[in-house]
């Protein structure tokens, strides 16, 4: 009997049990028989799920045996070879050779003036060499620079003008896996030299000894066999000849709910499991996490993390609550006194001068510092935490809340095409289109620093899509009012995170003017009633923003950003058309910097012949150089000819127009307003995507009778988006200011060598 015939039996005599003996007649309530009967309609569904799917079933256990079994040797013999490579060298312990005062506890301390141990006249062959740091003192991530001289060297070599020397080994002290150092030698090693390198090198350093032609250890890292695991389903998943594309999202509505379902909570996992991961920002301590700021009564509690201009969300709930909207703290008497102060050399100044700080990053106005952002996370997360709790509301579950709330509303927009729009899409090209427009929109980078500029971003791209599918959701209804309203108010609402986005309102035109402009149904009563709950929204969020505006800076359409305190005087910046070619460049197509080490990211050189003030920061190429899976879009001309010879209408050509459009426009408000940041990528990437999205399902409408156009497209569109997403996971691993990787460094460096196993 296979799994599946077991499963269905197992499962027939659970239902015979309930329904038999679940409880005595005498003893049954109300609420008994109505879980019995809930229990009895589930074990129905399930029994229907194994009849109809039974050799699919099979096939996927099948499947997953094999995948996780070749996952298995990969992470033993693998991941594990210099384990076995080294298996039988025979250790030499040198702690007896090295020129170092010994300690009473049997240590040996390296001091700022003293950081080189060398070893001559070794006279043996050296494969590797390990240095076993004392684990009671506290962490930290060192480079050691390696020199030996042996068969091909006389003397100690380095870089010259045509060749590298030796590059510095970076080792955590805590961490015995990244202690040991393989080494390229050539015959006889005769002198070994080891100096500890690093600007931020705490001395003193204590070791225990020093080992040549170690035995590796075997460790077998249950993570890394889970991401093998994964990253080999996804390709047996996705490669062109799965059975996955066999099944229709219409035809299959149960099965393909819960496949989709399980997608996604999937990658709400892994998200949340990167948010955490990144302690040092989110924000919240408990006894076993970020322990050290743990209150000591409370089951969770949170704490401040970033400067003091990152508080700036929890302060303004503070002074809403007290009735102002300003923030608390006074300004300085010499900010006060200056005739600009928004000119940051001449702030720098008196600051050196007074010693006197002010707040980096807010609006300062008319004596008072005001909160520029977005107003609409504070009234959401913010102050009604602070009401009801009286504590500061962590900014970083605010940004993984709307993640979650943007990776739902993207599943069931993408689930509204495929089931109402494109009646020819897969299973496996709705999952394979629903990776990248998650995990390649940017919301990553948003999770990587999930501060409060990295909120309002966040919350707007969730509101935007839930009001998309809203919208969608509506045009299919008799009586689409309150799908409207909805839709309309979450798009409205984006004027409060971030305003700029708004400008994807405008998808608004091509799905409604048909509708009520064209048909005139805007003239009857229904319609006008229709009509009214998709702008009524707008109407009461814009009066409420004008309104909050006004009372801060005494103008309804000045959100206060030009009052920033920041690197540059926003109030004499204004529009420059010499910033928008360099910004575009660098936002769509600067191809990205790497190396070859992992994870082989750097920044990117940005250049421009702008002569003015830019403002940019670290980025790591544009989009349409760095996600090929955006590579779609140049067919886009073509997809539209397709549909609008399929359909009378031409919704979807004005959809894909006006995501065009407005992706452009964002890009350059941005550039305009603000400047070249990494976050920023996050408010144009997902239109882009969305478009490439919307091309594909067109294609795949069209080409399913042409063979030969349906299986380049089911070919090449796998590597597209791993491609993709290769890029989006390294760019989550690159070593930043303020990151994991500067907070806790020798922890990062566990982690990279985790990947670079075979160093």
């Amino acid at each position: 009997m296979d799994l599946p015939d077991s499963l269905f039996c197992t499962f027939r005599c659970v239902n015979w049990v309930i329904s038999e003996f679940y409880l005595p007649e005498q003893f049954i309530h109300p609420y008994n028989e109505r879980m019995q009967t809930s229990i009895q309609r589930l074990i129905n569904v399930i029994l229907g799920f194994i009849q109809r799917y039974h050799d699919l079933i099979i096939h996927v256990v099948k499947s997953v045996g094999v995948i996780l079994l070749i996952a298995f040797f990969l992470e033993v013999f693998l991941f594990n070879m210099n384990h076995w490579l080294t298996l039988g060298y025979n250790p030499i312990n040198l702690s007896d050779s090295m020129h170092i005062t010994k300690n009473t506890d049997k240590t040996y301390t390296l001091s700022e003036a003293n950081h080189v141990i060398e070893f001559q006249n070794l006279n043996k062959e050296v494969h590797n060499v390990r240095i076993e740091f004392d684990s009671s003192q506290d962490a930290q991530d060192v480079g050691v620079q390696v020199q030996f001289t042996d068969s091909a060297h006389e003397t100690y070599f380095g870089d010259t003008e045509y060749s590298k020397g030796i590059p510095v080994r970076q080792v955590a002290t805590n961490s015995g896996d990244t202690q040991y150092i393989k080494l390229q030698t050539t015959g006889i090693t005769n002198n070994l030299r080891l100096e500890i390198t690093g600007q931020d090198v705490k001395y003193p350093i204590k070791i225990r000894s020093v080992y040549i032609n170690n035995v590796y250890p075997f460790r077998f890292l249950s993570i890394r066999f889970w991401i093998a695991a994964g990253v080999m389903g996804l390709i047996y998943l996705f490669r062109p000849k799965s059975l996955i594309y066999g099944y229709r999202v219409v035809e299959h509505p149960r099965a393909s709910k819960l496949c989709i379902g399980f997608a996604a909570f999937v990658e709400i996992c892994l998200v949340s499991a990167f948010l955490f991961m990144g302690s040092n920002q989110v924000g919240v301590a408990t006894p076993s996490y970020n322990s050290g700021s743990w209150d000591q009564k409370s089951v969770v509690n949170s704490f401040p993390v970033g400067g003091r201009n990152s508080q700036q969300y929890q302060d303004l709930a503070r002074a809403m609550a007290q009735g102002h909207l300003y923030l608390d703290e006074t300004p300085p008497d010499w900010l006060v006194q200056m005739s600009n102060p928004y000119d940051r050399g001449a702030r720098d100044e008196l600051q050196k001068e007074t010693g006197q700080e002010y707040m980096w990053d807010t609006a300062y106005y008319d004596g008072h510092y005001y909160v520029y952002f977005g107003v609409v996370p504070v009234l959401v997360f913010y102050l009604p935490c602070w009401l009801i709790t009286h504590t500061n509301f962590p900014t970083a579950i605010g940004v993984l809340i709307s993640c979650i709330a943007y990776i739902l509303g993207v599943t069931a927009l993408l689930d509204r095409f495929a089931r109402h729009h494109f009646k020819r899409v897969s299973l496996g090209l709705y999952l394979l289109l629903q990776l990248p427009l998650i995990f390649c929109s940017g919301i990553l980078y948003l999770v990587k620093f999930p501060t409060f500029y990295s909120l309002p971003i966040m919350m707007a791209l969730a509101f935007s899509v839930w009001g998309l599918y809203m919208w969608m959701r509506g045009r299919r209804q008799e009586h689409p009012g309150g799908w409207f309203f909805g839709g309309s108010l979450c798009m409205a609402l984006v004027i409060g995170c971030r305003p700029q986005i708004v400008l994807l309102s405008a998808v608004a035109f091509p799905l409604f003017w048909r509708r009520y402009i064209s048909e005139g149904r805007i003239k009857t009563r229904q319609g006008a009633k229709e009509f009214m709950c998709l702008i009524a929204p707008y109407i009461i969020v814009i009066a409420f923003i004008m309104w909050y505006n006004m009372a801060r800076f005494g103008s309804p359409l000045n959100f206060g950003s030009n009052y920033n305190l920041t690197t540059n005087d926003m109030t004499q910046r204004g529009l420059n058309a010499g910033r928008i070619l360099p910004a575009l460049f660098a936002y769509f197509l600067q191809t990205p910097s790497t190396t070859g080490v992992f994870p082989y990211l750097q920044p990117t050189t940005f250049d421009t012949t702008f002569m003015g003030q830019t403002i940019a920061e670290v980025t790591f190429g544009g989009i349409f150089a760095c996600l090929p899976m955006l590579w779609l879009v140049a067919f886009t001309p073509a997809a539209i000819r397709m549909r609008i010879a399929q359909r009378k209408t031409h919704t979807v050509a004005g959809v894909v127009g006006v995501l065009t459009a407005v992706g452009l426009l964002v890009a350059i408000a941005d550039a305009e307003l603000a400047g070249i940041l990494q976050r920023y990528y996050a408010d144009f990437s997902f239109m882009f995507l969305l478009v490439a999205i919307l091309v594909v399902f067109i294609l795949n409408e069209n080409l399913e009778k042409e063979p030969v156009g349906n299986d380049v497209l089911i070919k090449a569109l796998p590597v597209l988006v791993a491609v993709s997403l290769v890029y989006s996971a390294l760019l989550c691993l690159v070593p930043e200011t303020g990151w994991f990787s500067d907070a806790y460094p020798w922890a990062y460096r566990g982690i990279i060598h985790m990947f670079e196993f075979w160093t």
